[in-house]
């Protein structure tokens, strides 16, 4: 091998050894290595995209993960952005929210947080079906960018900053619990007030 290849070679392990990495070649880096992934509509096309793009950047989704992603909620909104001088919707506002939680062992609550992106569309009254396509297409953009910002929030989520969560919400629960078996104590304890009775004649 010849000195040109060696200092080639060298200047790749230093630039990989500084994290550079040429663009679109990389892969987002998840602290998570497995994620189960439940949805109420476990074949729709959301979940679909989640499932793929967590395996594309190396997480294992499978049922018996220690946490769960539930996608509890989608929504597709729209709403006039603008009219026309004839008062007739010129643009509408296009909105996709997705509603997830994370959940750790024994379905305990972790995270609850909602994503929502938006983007506006034209709505042409002279050519419905463009419109109707073109509305169409922005959804599917707005689906797939919502997807990425969950990920981007995914990414940095630790198992110790979720099992931190974790005992804190299972700490909370039992104060709650004993709070609860305190107050059940303590109206036994005390007796209840006998009726008044008439005294005999």
């Amino acid at each position: 091998m010849n000195k040109r290849n060696l200092a080639v070679l060298g200047l790749a392990a230093l630039l990989a050894g500084c994290g550079f990495q040429l663009r679109g070649t990389g892969s987002v880096n998840f602290a998570l290595d497995e994620l189960s992934v439940e949805a109420r509509d476990a074949y729709g096309p959301t979940v679909d995209l989640v499932e793929k793009t967590l395996e594309r950047n190396g997480v294992r989704v499978h049922p018996g993960a220690p946490y769960d992603l539930h996608l509890v909620r989608e929504n597709n909104l729209q709403r006039t952005a603008s009219y026309t001088s004839a008062a007739r919707s010129a643009e509408h506002m296009l909105i996709f929210e997705l509603d997830y939680q994370v959940r750790g062992p024994g379905g305990t609550l972790l995270i609850e947080e909602q994503v929502e992106v938006q983007k506006v569309s034209l709505y042409d009254q002279n050519n419905l079906i463009g419109a109707t396509q073109e509305a169409e297409q922005i959804r599917q953009e707005l689906r797939r960018e919502a997807v990425t910002q969950l990920m981007m929030r995914l990414r940095s989520l630790t198992p110790t900053e979720l099992d931190a969560l974790q005992a804190t919400a299972e700490a909370r629960a039992q104060a709650e619990a004993e709070a609860r078996e305190a107050e059940r104590r303590r109206e036994a304890a005390t007796p209840a007030s006998s009726p008044l009775q008439a005294p005999f004649q």
